[in-house]
């Protein structure tokens, strides 16, 4: 089982990669943007729960996101592996995630971090609004402010899990950082 964790700032192309990987290596994407969406939409228990923290502003606690992840992962146990996107985001979230991965016989294989610039980020992002619908992807200040949060809060990740992590170059097309992806994953 392949589990890897796709990994690297907002704007670094973690989505579309991920897509390209999913059809390439059959594993299942799970990201917790579509878990939130699915849940909330279908208004599980769980999903309530975290509309309800969402309507005040405040952050989902950790405990309902591993829920909703726990949840996607029993519902397809024969898969060939998982590509978590957006998630692990801390250490508290890295250790719930080990943890789940451990009761279902398994681990993370391998952390892979798009590498990119902080300047090419910005660039993606505010060219993303252009058709995204996100006001948030339009405003330099607020998108440099993600990435700084990014940096504070999230890099540690990386860090975690430093004898399965590897930095792939997350500057090229498309298909050259894809290659580069499915060339580290190849020698897993």
């Amino acid at each position: 089982m392949i589990n890897l964790i796709l990994f690297g700032p907002p704007g670094s192309g973690k989505g579309t990669q991920a897509a390209k990987l999913v059809e390439t290596y059959d594993l299942l994407h799970i990201s917790t943007g579509d878990l939130f969406r699915y849940e909330i939409g279908n208004s599980t228990p769980l999903g309530q729960q975290a509309k309800s923290y969402i309507d005040k502003g405040a952050l989902v606690p950790d405990e309902v996101t591993i829920g909703m992840l726990r949840n996607k992962v029993e519902a397809n146990p024969h898969v060939r592996g998982y590509i978590f996107d957006g998630f692990p985001r801390t250490i508290a979230q890295s250790e719930a995630l080990n943890a789940l991965l451990t009761d279902k016989g398994t681990s993370i294989s391998r952390l892979l971090m798009l590498d990119v610039p902080d300047n090419e980020i910005v660039a993606r992002i505010l060219n993303r609004g252009k058709t995204s619908g996100r006001a948030d992807d339009l405003n330099e200040s607020v998108i440099r402010k993600r990435i700084e949060v990014y940096n504070r809060e999230t890099a540690q990740v990386y860090d975690f899990y430093a004898e399965k992590s590897l930095k792939i170059n997350g500057v090229g097309s498309i298909d050259e950082i894809f290659q580069r992806l499915c060339d580290e994953i190849d020698n897993l």
